[in-house]
C-alpha cells in the first residue's frame, strides 16, 4: 500500500547495552513518526563496534523507507558512527568544508580550541546532506534514507524537528481503546477471533494489575474509520458478552 512509510531505528552505544545510559531517543521518535503517519517497524542496539553498525544499516536501509540512528558521531575515538555508515554505502568517510567551518567559526567565538578530536565531528560520508543541529552546531547528516543523528536526546530532538518535514509520510492510524475487566487467559481466545476476522487492523491486549486483579486494555488501531469501527464493536461485543467479575 503506497500510503503505508515505514521506520526502523538503530541506536548506537556500549554505554547502552551496559546500562550505564538509559535511552530516551527510541520512545521520542516512536511518538513523533507516530504523530505524522510513519510506522516504526524494528528498533536495533548495537555495540560501538564498525561490524554491527555497518550490519545494522544495510540490513534496515533495503527493508524500510526511512531509517535514523542515533549516537556515535562525537569527538571520541569511539565515535565511530560516521566512519561505519560510510563504510555501508560503499563511500569514504572525509571532513566536510561545510561542517568544518561551522565548527570552527562556533569554537572560535567561544575561545576554544578547535582540535583534532572536535575536527572528528565534521567528518561525514561523501555525498552526505547536513542535518543541522541548533544545539551544539556539530551536524548530523542524511546518505540515502538513512538519517544519522545525535545520541545526546535534546540534540537528537531538536535534529529531529529539521527532519521531520523532509520525509514522506503515509496515511496516520486510527485508535480506539476498549477498556476489559479480565485478564488475557480468558479473552485470548475470541481476540484472536476478532482479529482474523478483521485483517485490516491491528488489536492489542496490554494487561494491567488494578484493585487485586488483573484487567485488560485493548487498544484497535486502523487506518479507516470504518475498519476501526468494525473491529471496535467486534471487541465491544466480545467483552460485553464475558460473565460480570
Amino acid at each position: 500500500m503506497s500510503d503505508i512509510v515505514t521506520a526502523a531505528m538503530i541506536v548506537i552505544g556500549d554505554e547502552i547495552l551496559s546500562g550505564r545510559t538509559k535511552d530516551r531517543n527510541i520512545g521520542h521518535l516512536a511518538d513523533i513518526m507516530t504523530a505524522i503517519g510513519v510506522d516504526v517497524k524494528e528498533v536495533r542496539v548495537v555495540p560501538d563496534e564498525e561490524d554491527e553498525i555497518v550490519a545494522a544499516i544495510n540490513a534496515l536501509r533495503v527493508r524500510y523507507d526511512y531509517v535514523f540512528t542515533t549516537g556515535g558521531i562525537g569527538p571520541t575515538h569511539d565515535d565511530i558512527t560516521a566512519d561505519s555508515v560510510a563504510k555501508a554505502f560503499g563511500v569514504p568517510c572525509e571532513y566536510d568544508a561545510k561542517a568544518v567551518t561551522l565548527l570552527g567559526e562556533s569554537y572560535a567565538k567561544r575561545g576554544i580550541e578547535f582540535n583534532e578530536a572536535r575536527k572528528r565531528m565534521a567528518r561525514m560520508p561523501v555525498g552526505a546532506e547536513h542535518i543541522d543541529n541548533p544545539v551544539s552546531i556539530a551536524p548530523g547528516f542524511r546518505i540515502g534514507n538513512v538519517h544519522v543523528m545525535a545520541g545526546v536526546p535534546s540534540i537528537f530532538q531538536a535534529m529531529l524537528d529539521n527532519v521531520v518535514p523532509t520525509l514522506r509520510t503515509g496515511t496516520k492510524l486510527l485508535s480506539a481503546t476498549v477498556p476489559c475487566p479480565h485478564g488475557e487467559g480468558i479473552i485470548g481466545g475470541p481476540l484472536a477471533e476478532i482479529q482474523t476476522a478483521h485483517p485490516d487492523t491491528i488489536i492489542g491486549s496490554y494487561p494491567k494489575y488494578l484493585d487485586g486483579g488483573f484487567h485488560t486494555e485493548l487498544v484497535i488501531r486502523a487506518r479507516t474509520k470504518e475498519a476501526l469501527d468494525a473491529a471496535r464493536q467486534a471487541v465491544e461485543a466480545m467483552v460485553a458478552s464475558l460473565p460480570a467479575k
